[in-house]
């Protein structure tokens, strides 16, 4: 697959000894995809591989298999961890953040201006277009939970798995619960799946090599330390402030941003029980920023950056923004970095295969879970939503269209449905 924009011809010499390359270049490189990389997380490890391995030649082909192998065994986004990757290995941690910054900041300044403009854009045309816009949100979600069980529930048990996890998750709301699920997936696959693989693809075993030099143990170990550190420390700082909106916010963040195994939709319900149960954020507001962030190039994750706007009032917001994006993607971060030394030996256990296939599996119950609850009790509420799902869901698994030109269908459409009626 080639980048819609890879009209720079920059290229270095191959990865077997070419020369290390700097901050800058890096950031070039990731902007043009950064503002042009619409389709979701599998069409940006498309983009990624033909930037960076075809025409620049930063990595091998086995290399890069192999990154791509590691972003989808660990929690988090696993396009803007490989991206990340790359980043480090091509210009060490200055690359690294040009690399993040490149590629996620234009979206979530986009997301930013939707969500002080929804005010007047809603005032000037209605709520039809945002009636659209949620509706288009469950056909997304619906597509995500469709393509993911068919790569990571291949079997009746991991099925099972997934089906339990919904139920559970209905029945029993909440990020406890949340946690529970994905943990007794873990569980689970560690007892009954041993030997039938994570749900991605195979690579070779000594694919990334070329990545295993880019951080020393030491560093790896602080990494994963500041991990679990974080993960207890943030909420015990906010149940110790009294219970501060900020640092509540930023511990449920930074948790969701931990927990975000299977792909990038699965951040819809860890963050609608962050913003949406508590009462900061209604679930109308939260599955419009939902569905445009679709309509965006870059990261889904982006998302975050609406929720911390609509978090603090005027400009406040912007900061708010920059913290929430920020915790949001810290974990995805620091497992990247505390992992990257060991990937070899770790992904060569069984027992971490298993467990790794067990979660997959609860991760895709609790989309499920949600496309229920909030998506479909938020934003559908007659049948005329009901049939603009079904045609959603059609242009985008049927017809595949891009996930921005269906938002603008769908936003059109529900001006329409308002206009008349219905």
């Amino acid at each position: 697959m080639s980048s819609p924009a890879e009209a720079e011809a920059e290229t270095s010499e191959g990865p077997s000894g070419g020369r290390e390359g700097n901050w800058g270049e890096v950031l070039r490189a990731f902007l043009i995809l950064g503002v042009t990389s619409f389709g979701g997380p599998v069409a940006h490890i498309g983009y990624f591989r033909e930037a960076f391995v075809v025409r620049r030649r930063w990595l091998s082909e086995r290399a890069y298999a192999d990154l791509v192998a590691l972003c989808q065994f660990l929690p988090g986004p696993a396009s803007s961890q490989i991206g990340v990757a790359i980043g480090l290995a091509r210009a060490g941690m200055k690359g690294a953040f040009a690399a993040w910054a490149a590629f996620t900041l234009p979206s979530a300044l986009l997301m930013v201006l939707f969500a002080y403009g929804t005010g007047w854009i809603g005032a000037a045309a209605g709520t039809g277009w945002l009636r659209g816009v949620k509706v288009v949100a469950v056909a997304v979600v619906a597509q995500a939970v469709l393509t993911m069980a068919r790569s990571l529930c291949p079997d009746r048990t991991r099925a099972g798995f997934a089906v339990a996890a919904a139920a559970l998750t209905l029945l029993l709301p909440g990020w406890g619960a949340q946690i529970g699920v994905i943990a007794g997936g873990g569980v689970l696959g560690l007892l009954l799946l041993r030997g039938k693989g994570t749900g991605t693809d195979e690579v070779e075993p000594d694919g990334g090599s070329q990545l295993a030099g880019s951080l020393r143990p030491r560093q790896a170990a602080g990494a994963l330390i500041a991990f679990f550190s974080l993960l207890a420390l943030l909420p015990a700082l906010a149940a110790a402030a009294g219970g501060s909106q900020t640092l509540s916010a930023l511990a449920g963040f930074y948790r969701a941003g931990a927990l975000v195994f299977g792909g990038g939709h699965v951040v819809l319900p860890l963050l609608d029980a962050v913003v949406v149960a508590p009462g900061r954020i209604s679930s109308d507001a939260f599955l419009a920023g939902y569905g445009a962030a679709q309509a965006v190039p870059g990261p889904l994750f982006s998302f975050a950056a609406y929720l911390g706007t609509l978090l603090a009032p005027g400009a406040a917001g912007l900061a708010s923004a920059a913290l929430c994006l920020g915790a949001l993607y810290l974990p995805s971060f620091l497992v990247l970095f505390g992992t990257l030394p060991f990937w070899q030996r770790l992904r060569q256990r069984r027992q971490a295969q298993a467990a790794l296939s067990g979660i997959n599996a609860a991760v895709v119950g609790l989309l499920l879970a949600a496309l229920y609850d909030p998506v479909w009790v938020a934003g559908v509420h007659n049948r005329a939503d009901a049939a603009l799902v079904f045609v959603c869901l059609l242009l985008l698994e049927g017809w595949r269209l891009p996930s921005w030109a269906v938002v603008g269908v769908g936003a059109l459409a529900g001006t329409g449905l308002a206009m008349a009626g219905l």
